[in-house]
């Protein structure tokens, strides 16, 4: 399961890789909150392994614990692509229509197929598209499974491509044509953000 963080938990784990490693004071110190406040959202960002802890013992009296960001929260202070995603799609395009553009789209399309496909091996179409809304979960996608119509629904609450797509609406028929792969049967985007809908939405057709 990939967990998120917040705007508040960002700016809580920048300041505590300032400080290094830092007792719970040196984070009050620091931030101007209250202990309590402190240990709350530490407790929850070791739970989400953003956060560890190691006693240390001064003398003879009461050991304390002195706290640092892991490698994973960096890596979440780190995960801020869409800039440098856009730049690069940018370029992408400026590459004269040709053999070296092709290949660059393919093997983008095939990098997020090979992704999801070995993860997606259910027999039934219903079962596939579980396993993948449950792959997308994992990767920070807000989705989910409408099966109350008389085909199964693929619906993202939220654009992952939105900048992207409102530049160069091709991302979106590129991730179509990877669930189509990725379920092995006709997907159909019936609806789209950018068209104004507040999610989108793919349609997948049982293969007969």
């Amino acid at each position: 399961m990939k967990f998120t963080i917040d705007e508040g938990d960002r700016q809580f784990l920048e300041e505590l890789n300032r400080l290094g490693e830092a007792t719970i004071q040196d984070v009050c110190d620091a931030i101007g909150v209250t202990a309590t406040a402190v240990r709350q959202r530490l407790t929850r960002l070791q739970a989400s392994g953003f956060v560890a802890r190691k006693m240390e013992r001064a003398g003879r009296g009461r050991p304390h614990h002195r706290y640092h960001v892991t490698d994973s929260g960096l890596r979440q202070l780190g995960e801020n692509y869409a800039e440098l995603a856009q730049i690069l799609w940018r370029e992408i395009g400026k590459i004269p229509e040709g053999d070296v553009q092709k290949r660059v789209v393919a093997g983008i399309r095939q990098a997020l197929i090979d992704r999801y496909r070995p993860v997606v091996q259910a027999d039934s179409l219903s079962g596939r598209m579980g396993q993948l809304q449950e792959a997308l979960t994992d990767h920070g996608f807000d989705v989910e499974i409408d099966a109350s119509r008389s085909l199964p629904i693929l619906r993202e609450n939220n654009c992952p491509y939105h900048e992207l797509a409102s530049e160069d609406s091709s991302i979106c028929e590129m991730e179509q044509e990877v669930f189509e792969q990725v379920l092995g049967t006709s997907v159909t985007l019936t609806s789209c953000c950018l068209d104004g809908h507040h999610c989108c939405e793919f349609e997948a057709a049982e293969v007969k």
